[in-house]
């Protein structure tokens, strides 16, 4: 476990951007890790189609604050056509389908491919998706 839980986790784990949650969001989404409790509240306010403001109370393990961490950082500015592709790479690469920069091209998420070592903890992998699903299931709220 020490390498899933390496420097580079950790930095990011401490350094979590919008982390002030939003006085009046048009969507709120809650999602929970079933097997280790780790927890997302995500306040969603949408300009059309596109993340115009986000903001995230996160109670996670390390691996959940750090990629809430990249999230934070990306986020915004995203629709359902740019972003779903993103929560496919993640979910496709945890699973042993190949690194992420596979499905993205490198680019702005490209940072992501640091949760590769946890493709083998499959225990891991929903704490780690906890801000992904919270925006797709925004997105289907959309709808």
């Amino acid at each position: 476990m020490t390498e899933l839980y390496n420097k580079d986790i950790l930095r990011l784990a401490t350094s979590i951007p919008l982390t002030e949650r939003l006085e009046a969001p048009d969507i709120t989404v809650v999602r929970t890790s079933r097997i280790c409790g780790s927890r997302v509240t995500a306040d969603f306010i949408f300009d059309g189609d596109a993340i115009s403001a986000y903001g995230q109370g996160v109670k996670a393990c390390a691996l959940g604050q750090a990629s809430c961490s990249i999230f934070g950082r990306h986020i915004l500015g995203q629709t359902r056509e740019t972003f779903a592709p993103v929560a496919e790479a993640m979910r496709r690469m945890l699973a042993g389908d190949g690194p992420a920069a596979k499905y993205l091209g490198g680019g702005e998420w490209a940072e992501l491919e640091i949760f590769l070592a946890a493709r083998e903890h499959k225990s891991r992998h929903g704490s780690i998706m906890l801000p992904f699903d919270a925006a797709m299931e925004a997105f289907d709220s959309l709808a």
